[in-house]
């Protein structure tokens, strides 16, 4: 892999086209009041959690069916206008944003849990149930749904996005666990992939290309995603370490020894500060790792007796546990507001955010000289870190109305991807593309790779009407 010899551009390229009155119209006969041209519903679906700010797309249309999704796309293949698929909005790379214009498609209403297969271990969901729904709903079958991203997300958007999370390093990521999809096509046509068996050899792997094609291929209508049985026993706790250093070799040495481990969080000491602040709890402000341990009561014992014999190793203060369902929620919730902690901290601020994945051998040099380059850069961060699965997050704090912070945000992000990719990791460990990444994908693939997947999408959407300038220029 190629790190990319020069900084990328720091706002999106904006092309925006205005929505036939045609089209527009067609759209409102069809919906009614769930076509939307209204500004503050526009402006609410043209922006994410993302830095970027450009202009609303032209309508909102609310699907509440696979065949409403089919109408729009048709007319709009009919119009030769943009669709761009929206869930709840909490990407972090721009994958909603409208920067050709055109039509958002809210399918946040297909929101209903089609079947529960508890004997097969799978579940079928429409693409607006959230993961926090999702489980909800299968949570008397004793089994449960464990991709866990932090935000509330959709199944829909998670799948899109490939997304993973916490319990990643035990569990996969959207990828290893996405069974069967319902797609609607760029010229409005109905497909499903995959089926509820849990392995197949028949022909192309559609499902495993649509997952992670960031609403470019085709919107996601319906997912048939694995569940697995809630363990028996669940422990959680924190360890503190003196240096940064100690608590990153202390992951590497749990992975490779093969622990089980179900979760294994890093945050720096800056972000255990800004955690404390925004959950008001009064965890040791120092290097810590949160983690957590499934399994039957012995083997959950024996993961955590080993663990602490490694931690002892590194320096690793007094483990800290959560035993019960409240102190578990109470930690994992703070962990997952660490973003949220970090925008509060500076007032007005934006947060430029990166992650990247690197093999886990190589986790420390990446994690390191990216946290020494941001303190020397005196930009304001915070740190956290999926590090079992060698995924590390960093969010740069800016003033929006200074130039000179954005551009140094950029290239610590640029500085920090390079490293992944030289180290043989990859730009993205589970954000995704969407507009941020797009001039580090062919540094880390190679032209060829990137030319085949435009070569894909220009089969499959020929108009290029599906989220127009993500993942890669046409």
């Amino acid at each position: 892999m190629n790190a990319p010899t020069t900084t990328p551009h720091l706002l999106p390229r904006v092309n925006q086209r205005p929505v036939p009155a045609a089209l527009l119209q067609a759209l409102q006969a069809q919906f009614g009041e769930r076509c939307s041209t209204a500004q503050v519903v526009r402006e609410q679906h043209g922006r994410d959690e993302s830095s970027f700010d450009v202009p609303p797309p032209g309508a909102v249309v609310f699907a509440r069916s696979t065949a409403e999704v089919a109408q729009v796309l048709q007319l709009a293949a009919q119009h030769n206008t943009p669709v761009i698929p929206f869930g709840v909005g909490t990407s972090l790379e721009g994958h909603l944003l409208a920067v050709e214009g055109g039509i958002s498609l809210d399918v946040s209403q297909m929101n209903q849990v089609l079947s529960i297969n508890a004997e097969d271990l799978t579940v079928t969901v429409q693409p607006g149930v959230t993961r926090k729904q999702l489980n909800e709903a299968v949570k008397s079958t004793g089994l449960f749904f464990p991709i866990d991203p932090g935000a509330d997300a959709t199944i829909g958007g998670m799948s899109a996005t490939r997304a993973s999370g916490t319990n990643a390093v035990r569990y996969g990521t959207m990828r290893e666990n996405v069974l069967a999809l319902e797609v609607v096509t760029a010229s409005g046509a109905v497909i499903r992939t995959g089926t509820q068996a849990k392995k197949s050899s028949a022909g192309y792997d559609l499902t495993r290309l649509l997952v992670g094609s960031e609403g470019t291929l085709g919107v996601i209508t319906e997912v048939t995603v694995k569940l697995y049985p809630l363990p028996e026993a669940v422990m959680a706790a924190t360890c503190s370490f003196a240096t940064l250093a100690d608590a990153v070799n202390t992951t590497i040495q749990i992975i490779q020894l093969g622990v089980p481990i179900a979760r294994c969080e890093l945050l720096d000491a800056n972000t255990v500060r800004v955690v404390n602040q925004h959950s008001k709890l009064s965890l040791r402000e120092g290097a810590m790792l949160l983690m957590e341990f499934h399994g039957s009561p012995a083997g959950v014992q024996e993961q955590v007796e080993t663990v602490q014999a490694i931690a002892r190793e590194h320096g690793g203060e007094t483990f800290e546990w959560a035993a019960t369902p409240e102190e578990r929620t109470r930690l994992w919730t703070a962990r997952h507001n660490a973003y949220f902690a970090g925008v509060q901290s500076r007032p007005g601020c934006k947060a430029i955010t990166t992650d990247a994945c690197v093999p886990i051998s190589r986790l420390a040099e990446a994690l390191l000289d990216s946290v020494t380059e941001a303190q020397a850069a005196g930009i304001p961060y915070f740190l956290v870190g999926h590090v079992g699965d060698g995924n590390f997050h960093m969010g740069y704090l800016i003033d929006p109305a200074i130039p000179a912070e954005r551009e140094t945000a950029e290239r610590l992000n640029h500085q920090l991807v390079a490293r992944a990719l030289r180290l043989g990791g990859t730009c993205t460990g589970e954000h995704g593309v969407g507009l941020h990444k797009m001039d580090f994908l062919e540094s880390e693939t190679g032209t060829g790779a990137v030319d085949m997947m435009r070569a894909i999408k220009r089969a499959l959407d020929p108009q290029n009407i599906l989220n127009p300038g993500k993942i890669f220029a046409l």
